[in-house]
């Protein structure tokens, strides 16, 4: 299986923008740029989907890893927050952190947590903040 998106970028840092759509169309043209990015403007940004990313992804494989193990949750609710920090070589995403609450009949605290902790190592999108990216870059 393989998604995409296309991003389509004018102008300069600070007076340019962009528009990102998604393959499924949940977006479309959705707007960016440094203002939404780094001022709390209007707008969409990178940090934000990567962290509506890993939580849509964590809650999915939690549900698995609960199934695996005999329990069904009722809800499983996820925030995720990822920090960009400026650095002495440019902005960099330094952490992520999940805040999971789920509701587990029969579930009791300690496996709850281990199970949420090997859904963590397993998520995809997890995995895919450690692994490495290629690129093709061409002028048009």
């Amino acid at each position: 299986m393989k998604k995409t998106a296309h991003v389509v970028w004018t102008g300069g840092i600070k007076d340019g923008g962009g528009q990102i759509t998604t393959e499924s169309g949940v977006l479309r043209n959705a707007p960016y740029g440094f203002n939404s990015r780094f001022e709390g403007g209007k707008g969409t940004n990178p940090e934000e989907l990567i962290a509506a990313a890993l939580a849509g992804c964590f809650s999915m494989a939690l549900a698995l890893t609960l199934g695996e193990a005999g329990f069904t949750a009722t809800s499983i609710t996820t925030d995720a927050e990822i920090t960009l920090e400026k650095s002495a070589s440019g902005y960099e995403i330094t952490s992520s952190h999940l805040i999971v609450t789920a509701v587990v009949p029969g579930a009791d605290a300690v496996p709850f947590e281990a199970l949420a902790r090997k859904t963590l190592a397993g998520c995809p999108i997890s995995k895919v903040l450690r692994a490495p990216i290629t690129m093709m870059a061409r002028l048009a």
